[in-house]
């Protein structure tokens, strides 16, 4: 083997390049089994971000179940999920042109059953009636542009499209899970209200339900008054409800049987649960023997089990996968069969088929379609570190790593700070070739789970109410400077990058701190007070309540918290990129701070790319954003990136 080539960090070619992250991978999600039956959706960003449903199983190679022209996504709460279920061979998935509900038979055409609209009705979350005459599910209706306006409710729809959608359960901001009993008898569900979201609190009820889908009136089960979360509630085979409930501190599973007895199934400081960002996710399912195939977070690493329900054993399983991708549970279950799309820090993304009998595994499909040699990923090392009140934060260091190099004796590498989405979310070790592109080239990386994250139990998810802006400000900022001070980055060489909520704290830190050299938003928020009245939409519409405070009482809060009132005070160089159709954080927020810039005369790019919403998806967006990123990393820290970057137009001395 020949001996690296010394180069400075940031200046290493890499095979992983901007066109491999949009070409060769795809996404990855909501796994179902039916009938002995694999089922997942791909999203292809070669197809323009189209999410196919895919089939298969560990006797067959995977199938194509979605024809063209079609995409099986909902965009409910903007985010979507649950935008599928298969029932008898039959597919109901929601449409993404149109947000039409439609049914395929096996080997048949789609065929909506929902009336067409605009847009503005769609549908997500349903399930079909075992007699198979009913989809009952989540619509969300927006018959005009104003927030106030969207009406969310539960509807049935004939599977037939034989008559209109029907209301069976309306009057709350919100509704989610809506399951039905095995003896066909009862519906549950979820519902909340603002500005509440679902993780902050919501409630759980079952009602009575008929043959013909009419519900009785609704019981409250759990969550009274919204103190508690409610994660996933499914019917176990025995007639009882299992959920994981947060009222001890932690997401732990829990049951209530039909006499309405509730009991926690294993008490334990770890997360069974997650924040209900889309809809349909799972993370637990029962298997034919009435155990539960399940998975939990402790210290920022994702297990796989199976808990026995009577005894409260626990026991996990033997897989190589710690790791859910971007925080996405998703699981299913039936007879002996586990379902799962998992990752681990060296293993992307994976569909994969466990049978519990036999305990053998098959892989169905993988999100990287390209080869990468494994000897230049970086494996990331969980960190803990000091932050303000004399708390301690939680992160994931990548170091940089790529065997072709070295860097010159006596240099730290640049080191890239990663505010995640949300907020309330979390960053996990899964293998993300995006952060593979960075450290192959010489980055250090740190992915940083600030207080307010989730998977460290309730606590630590509150500590960001009523201090966004601040403790993932502080959290980001105090990482930097522990890895700095320990003599592992270069402390003048500092980056600071995020996406949405991550993108809000990358501008804060560019704007009230000289810590960084340069950053990049994705999305983000300029200006809070625009946020509180009204420039989102409906599922995020009062978030900032329970991170910031109410409105209007808080609105000098939410002006100090607001970058665009201290512009006077930004002088770092920032790259900003926006989708045009973005309604979560529209293009507005991104105007309002390139203005700014442009206004001061600080370095900036800004690139708008259209048909593009909040997360970009089509492959030529995710090369122009990629190559953007490099190139102007390397003129602001003064390198030149290998390989053929086209360089970016910088406005500002």
């Amino acid at each position: 083997m020949s001996a690296p080539t010394v180069a400075p960090y940031g200046t290493w070619s890499s095979p992983i390049g901007a066109e491999m992250l949009a070409s060769s991978a795809v996404g990855l999600s909501e796994p179902s089994l039916r009938d002995g039956v694999g089922y997942w959706l791909e999203s292809r960003p070669t197809e323009g971000g189209r999410s196919v449903l895919m089939a298969g199983d560990p006797f067959s190679s995977p199938r194509e179940i979605t024809p063209a022209g079609f995409d099986v996504r909902t965009t409910v709460h903007e985010y979507g999920g649950g935008a599928y279920v298969v029932d008898r061979g039959a597919v109901f998935f929601s449409n993404f042109a149109d947000q039409r509900l439609h049914r395929q038979g096996p080997g048949g055409t789609p065929v909506p059953i929902t009336p067409e609209t605009d847009g503005s009705e769609r549908f997500a979350d349903g399930g079909v009636t075992p007699d198979g005459r009913w989809w009952i599910g989540v619509r969300e209706r927006h018959p005009s542009s104003r927030i106030a306006d969207v009406v969310n409710e539960l509807v049935a729809v004939p599977t037939d499209g034989s008559t209109e959608p029907r209301t069976i359960a309306g009057g709350r901001d919100f509704y989610a899970a809506p399951r039905v009993s095995p003896d066909r008898s009862k519906l549950s569900f979820l519902a909340w209200d603002l500005p509440s979201m679902p993780w902050d609190g919501c409630e759980l009820f079952v009602a009575a339900l008929s043959a013909d889908a009419e519900l009785g009136e609704p019981s409250l089960l759990a969550g009274r008054d919204s103190a508690e979360s409610i994660w996933q509630p499914e019917w176990g085979p025995q007639g009882d409800l299992v959920f994981a409930g947060d009222r001890g501190g932690w997401w732990n599973l829990e049951r209530i049987d039909p006499s309405g007895e509730r009991a926690v199934l294993c008490p334990a400081e770890a997360e069974f649960g997650y924040p209900a960002w889309t809809l349909g996710a799972r993370s637990f399912g029962f298997l034919g023997d009435g155990r539960i195939a399940c998975a939990y977070d402790r210290g920022g690493f994702t297990r796989f089990a199976v808990l026995d329900p009577v005894s409260g054993e626990l026991m996990d399983l033997d897989l190589p996968y710690d790791a859910w991708f971007r925080d996405e549970p998703a699981l299913a279950t039936e007879g002996s069969a586990i379902l799962l799309v998992a990752a681990s820090a060296t293993l992307p993304n994976q569909v994969v088929w466990l049978d519990f009998a036999t305990r053998d595994a098959e892989v169905l499909s993988v999100s990287l379609r390209a080869p990468v040699d494994t000897s230049l990923f970086s494996i990331p090392r969980s960190i803990e570190f000091p932050t303000e009140g004399d708390l301690t934060a939680h992160a994931l260091f990548y170091e940089p790593h790529n065997p072709d190099f070295a860097a010159p004796v006596g240099e730290q590498p640049p080191l890239i700070v990663v505010a995640h989405g949300g907020p309330t979310g979390n960053t996990t070790p899964a293998f993300d070739l995006v952060q593979q592109f960075w450290t192959s080239r010489g980055f250090a990386v740190v992915d940083v789970n600030y207080g307010g994250s989730t998977g460290y139990g309730r606590a630590y998810r509150e500590r960001l109410n009523g201090n966004w802006g601040v403790v993932d400000l502080h959290d980001c900022v105090n990482a930097a400077r522990w890895l700095a001070d320990r003599g592992e980055v270069d402390g003048e060489r500092l980056i600071i990058r995020g996406g949405s909520a991550g993108g809000y704290t990358t501008i804060c830190a560019l704007t009230w701190t000289d810590v960084f050299a340069a950053g990049t938003s994705y999305f983000g928020i300029a200006d809070l007070e625009m946020l509180a009245e009204g420039d989102t939409h409906k599922f995020e519409a009062r978030y900032e309540h329970t991170l910031v405070g109410p409105w209007p009482g808080a609105a000098d809060t939410y002006r100090a918290r607001s970058p665009i009132h201290s512009v006077e005070q930004l002088s770092t160089p920032m790259l900003v990129l926006q989708g045009e159709d973005d309604k979560v954080v529209p293009p507005s927020q991104a105007e309002l701070i390139v203005e700014a810039l442009r206004t001061k005369g600080v370095p900036h790019a800004y690139l708008l790319f259209p048909g593009e919403g909040h997360g970009f998806r089509k492959a030529e967006t995710l090369i122009a954003a990629r190559q953007a990123e490099l190139s102007f990393y390397g003129q602001i820290l003064g390198f030149r990136p290998a390989g053929d970057v086209p360089e970016l137009d910088i406005v500002g001395p």
